[in-house]
């Protein structure tokens, strides 16, 4: 009868390091990633994709546009339309937010849309939800160069608009 051999350290180091890798793969989240027509944009930072026969919602990871009501709104949403109005763009998903929509970073043609959104400075990076460096530095960019809504010298953020429009319904109520 023969015994089986005694597996050595370095047979014991590759399985335990194989293990860690399938275990980590498995807890990461997993990022769903298709590609549609953009048939509207709502905002700069809202676009919706037709997937097939479905329509999805769709808001830009990582980025927050002036809302409507606010100065350059209309001026984002036009940065935005004209870069992916009835183009193809890959939807990367992130997750979704608060009203069901999907966030994702979205490309066209290769380029990430919410980067160009910022680097243009029609848009914030949301420091609430991404510490992207690659963001920010397009954001520290166009406030330099004064580009889009950093041309006025000091724009309200949409969160603080959003919150002070929210208190201001409170009171008037």
């Amino acid at each position: 009868m023969q015994h089986a051999r005694p597996r050595s350290w370095p047979d014991a180091r590759a399985l335990a390091l194989a293990f860690a890798a399938v275990a980590a793969l498995a807890a990461a989240p997993s990022l769903a990633e298709f590609t549609g027509r953009v048939v509207s944009v709502a905002d700069g930072d809202t676009l919706t994709v037709r997937d097939g026969n479905r329509d999805v919602h769709v808001r830009l990871w990582g980025i927050d546009a002036p809302e409507r009501g606010q100065p350059w709104s209309k001026r984002s949403r036009e940065a935005l339309a004209a870069r992916v109005l009835r183009r193809d763009v890959t939807v990367e998903e992130r997750g979704k937010d608060s009203y069901g929509r999907i966030l994702a970073r979205v490309r066209v043609e290769g380029a990430d849309v919410a980067d160009a959104q910022v680097r243009d400075g029609w848009a914030w990076v949301f420091r609430r939800y991404t510490d992207d460096a690659a963001l920010m530095a397009f954001e520290a960019e166009a406030r330099a160069a004064r580009r889009g809504l950093w041309a006025s010298p000091d724009p309200e953020p949409p969160w603080r608009y959003r919150e002070r429009v929210r208190s201001a319904g409170a009171v008037a109520r």
